[in-house]
């Protein structure tokens, strides 16, 4: 025993310190074949942080039993009665499960047909699995980041693969070996601007070990891997209500809401409670028909008439009309081709009435005597032509960077350039809501809210803290005011606007909508615009309810809708107002 043993160790020393070519070859075979034995890997969790609603809802994040396959090779995987057995709990032909398995290169989940995430089990599968035994076969958890059940929101965004990002990004990460190119990150919404923090400390796989023939190696079987880390996954939690926001979808989709947005936020506070956009996005398909993954609600577009709440709060502060002043409409303005979209016009009208019938001749007149700074000064004010959004413009610690929660969001605009000299025609069309104008439904929903706060702007909220994995709280993203460089508009001025709000409803433009569960106020717009040549409208609606104790400021816009058409997005806002009623 003791001349084996010295056998032995001259062996080993011969193999260390004077390895021969074809002996180097050899070990660096078995060196790959130990590791081929470990990379039939499988990831059941990629470790992302997930979202929530403002009730704690899941709004991403669903863990659930899954089908695993390993790949084998052909006939190691045991008895064909098994995998007939398999095949008749899955609904699908044997013949078509085996070869699946066989075609298989790297561990899967089972996809049911047309599914695009893994195949939720359901208890009577589970169930009719049991006593079930295929080599490479195993049902485990799986957490889907974006499941079926739960459908997808441009809020918060989606993640992809994009190389050129994270060499921008993760520079320093990606030449540590930390990141890797072909990891997702997040492309657009909270999953992107707060990426950094939702990547996680890892992900949780699954290691099934195979023998150097691709067969089973009993005794190791599976190996659970992943990080020991209480604080990560992430959880943030929104500001959006999970069930008023899907009862929203459903509505505006069974109305015809092809292209636009509805954006809901809360009147005391300023936070997003829901925002819809369409058309619809998918998370598994960013590029297919019938599906748009920019968000409408935080994309500028011409206002038409809404606009008229800014010219007439410029007028009024500028000390150029006031509420009771008449104006003669007769249907014709009488320069640069401008009428009012009431043949004959409505004939001796005040400002409060004009903002009710939404007159183009009175606020041509009006915007004809304002200077573009006026006008513009007052939209800053307001909270329109600059990003209005929740942001945290020096330092947001945990990211240890300035962050802003919705990065695509756009300012709009008044002017496409400061005007150099006045020009009538400009001011004329600019205070009616057409030439460059433009606002996002986002702005229009808070430029209610701050008339309903006599003036003070706030940023529209949609993230309130952010949590680890254990429930401690991470950090807190307080609710901000956005205050104009020049001040804010006099109360006085805003109860008059939020009076001709009311006009509108009760006998104007809005009138259609007076019948419902609460009484509301707002203001309509039909913005006349262009698709290919075509002649489209981007018709508006936007308010608050009740009257009385405002809770809701909501802003519709329906996009790119054929001229002559009834307002989409006035009907749209009375039945969301009436879901908001109802979910009380």
């Amino acid at each position: 025993m003791s001349a084996v043993f010295i056998l032995f160790l001259l062996r080993l020393g011969w193999l260390q310190l004077a390895p021969a070519a074809p002996a180097a070859s050899v070990g660096a075979a078995l060196r790959r074949e130990a590791v081929a034995q470990r990379e039939n890997t499988i990831v059941l969790d990629t470790g992302r942080g997930d979202f929530v609603d403002r009730h704690g809802l899941p709004l991403t994040g669903e863990t659930y039993k899954a089908l695993a396959v390993f790949p084998l090779q052909s006939g190691k995987r045991g008895a064909v009665s098994d995998l007939a057995k398999l095949a008749a709990v899955l609904h699908v032909p044997t013949q078509e499960l085996e070869r699946w398995m066989a075609s298989l290169q790297s561990p899967s989940f089972w996809k049911g047909t047309g599914e695009q995430a893994p195949h939720r089990l359901t208890d009577q599968q589970l169930e009719s699995m049991k006593g079930i035994h295929i080599g490479g076969v195993r049902i485990l958890p799986f957490h889907s980041h974006y499941p079926l059940s739960l459908q997808a929101k441009h809020a918060l965004g989606y993640v992809s693969q994009h190389p050129e990002r994270i060499r921008a990004l993760y520079a320093n990460e990606l030449s540590a070996g930390r990141v890797q190119l072909s990891d997702v990150i997040g492309g657009a919404g909270l999953e992107r601007s707060l990426d950094r923090l939702l990547r996680g400390a890892g992900p949780t796989a699954v290691s099934y070990y195979t023998d150097g023939e691709k067969g089973p190696l009993n005794g190791l079987d599976m190996r659970l891997t992943g990080p020991n880390n209480p604080y990560y996954p992430l959880q943030v939690v929104t500001t959006l209500d999970r069930n008023l926001h899907n009862a929203i979808e459903t509505y505006v989709d069974a109305n015809g809401l092809r292209e636009g947005a509805v954006v809901v936020l809360d009147a005391a506070s300023g936070d997003v409670i829901a925002m819809v956009s369409r058309p619809r996005m998918s998370v598994f398909s960013l590029t297919a028909n019938g599906t748009d993954s920019a968000n409408h609600a935080i994309r500028a577009a011409t206002p038409g008439s809404v606009f008229k709440l800014v010219t007439a709060a410029a007028a009024l502060e500028a000390g150029l009309t006031e509420e009771d002043e008449l104006f003669h409409c007769n249907g014709d303005y009488g320069h640069y081709g401008l009428h009012c979209w009431k043949k004959g016009g409505h004939g001796r009208i005040t400002l409060r009435e004009a903002l009710g019938q939404s007159c183009n001749i009175a606020f041509a007149t009006i915007a004809e005597r304002l200077e573009a700074q006026q006008l513009a000064i007052t939209a800053d004010k307001l909270g329109i032509g600059r990003l209005i959004g929740w942001n945290e413009p020096d330092m947001f610690a945990p990211l240890g960077q300035p962050l802003r929660l919705l990065e695509e969001e756009e300012a709009g605009r008044l002017f496409v350039a400061a005007p150099i000299r006045r020009d009538g025609g400009l001011l004329a069309q600019t205070g009616i809501g057409q030439r460059d104008v433009r606002i996002t439904p986002l702005q229009a929903a808070n430029l209610i809210v701050t008339l309903l706060h006599e003036g003070r702007v706030i940023k529209p909220r949609l993230v309130s803290e952010i949590r680890y994995a254990n429930g401690q709280r991470m950090a807190e993203l307080p609710r901000q005011t956005s205050p104009s460089k020049y001040g804010r508009i006099a109360p006085e001025t805003a109860r008059t606007l939020l009076r001709g709000m009311m006009a509108v409803v009760a006998d104007g433009t809005g009138r259609s909508i007076r019948q419902g569960t609460w009484t509301v106020a707002g203001k309509s717009g039909t913005a006349e615009t262009m698709r290919s040549g075509i002649p489209r409208n981007h018709q508006w609606f936007v308010g608050y309810g009740p009257v009385k104790a405002p809770r809701y400021a909501v802003a519709v816009l329906a996009e790119y809708r054929p001229p002559g058409t009834v307002n989409k997005a006035a009907a749209l806002f009375r039945g969301i107002m009436d879901l908001l009623a109802a979910h009380q």
